[in-house]
């Protein structure tokens, strides 16, 4: 089964269809399909990474108990 969204960007491809073919060969594709469905997924997982260091910079800048610095308290 073909992702609808992948179909598209194919055929919307016009000019640049050549180049991307190209490119993708070079990068060892076997099918354009294959290149571009790649390339989602390696942009989804950036985000998802992205989304994940975020969550992580705000867990962190969660004001946490008060902390003394001397041990005499």
């Amino acid at each position: 089964m073909q992702n609808q969204e992948i179909v598209k960007i194919i055929e919307n491809l016009k000019g640049r269809r050549d180049y991307e073919e190209k490119k993708a060969s070079k990068l060892g594709f076997t099918s354009l399909y294959d290149y571009f469905e790649d390339k989602i997924s390696k942009k989804q997982k950036a985000l998802e990474d992205e989304q994940k260091e975020l969550e992580a910079a705000k867990a962190d800048n969660q004001p946490k108990a008060a902390k003394k610095s001397c041990g005499c308290c």
